[in-house]
């Protein structure tokens, strides 16, 4: 089932140019209502059930329509992101309450090394026909080139 925004929840992420939904949502279908200041999914029929906009919403103002299987009518789940995990909080019809915490990341924030260990592109590399590190990962000293007649 898809998402849906809570309009009394959400404040269309004032502090951004768009949503943080916006941004997040792999199929584009969150946006950003500019007459009330709030995001709504444009076609909940499309939605992946990613719920990636879910997790990112900084007022938690997305809740997920669950399966009824994993939702029983009633009950909740939902998300509360932090910096390195997400809790996941189910409430059953009975009050009963179960919590999940699942890290986001496996690495310290900055630490990754986008080029891994290769030279940073030159903006002529964008012309070529290879690929970033094609030598390193075939084995050879350097791609053969085609003679100019």
């Amino acid at each position: 089932m898809p998402t849906f925004v809570n309009p009394e929840k959400c404040d269309g992420c004032k502090a951004l140019d768009r949503p943080a939904c916006h941004y997040i949502c792999p199929n584009d279908l969150m946006t950003l209502d500019v007459a009330l200041g709030r995001a709504y999914n444009r076609e909940p029929d499309l939605c992946w059930e990613c719920y990636s906009c879910v997790k990112t919403c900084p007022q938690g103002a997305i809740a997920m329509r669950g399966y009824g299987d994993v939702v029983p009518l009633g009950a909740s789940l939902q998300p509360l992101r932090g910096t390195d995990s997400i809790m996941w909080t189910l409430r059953y019809r009975n009050g009963q309450m179960k919590r999940f915490k699942f890290p986001i990341r496996t690495t310290a924030w900055g630490s990754t090394d986008p080029f891994g260990g290769m030279s940073q592109p030159d903006a002529a590399d964008l012309k070529s026909a290879s690929l970033c590190g094609d030598e390193r990962y075939l084995g050879v000293p350097a791609l053969p080139t085609l003679a100019k007649a």
